[in-house]
């Protein structure tokens, strides 16, 4: 009897972590999903490319 208690315990954190695994993961496929929609990072044309290159490569004053 002594030894059921200690089981129940045992699954009901098991339980929990797999859930707390599960939300995550989908937290991290709704966000990447929202990422791609919103198209954030976007392909770059040669004129932005330059600019940017140049603004890194620029020493400042």
């Amino acid at each position: 009897m002594a030894e059921k208690p200690k089981s129940v315990v045992l699954s009901v954190v098991a339980v929990a972590v797999f859930a707390g695994l599960a939300r995550m993961v989908l937290q991290k496929i709704r966000a990447d999903r929202a990422a791609r929609a919103t198209n954030v990072a976007g392909p770059v044309d040669e004129k932005t490319r330059a600019w940017i290159s140049d603004v890194v490569r620029t020493p400042r004053q």
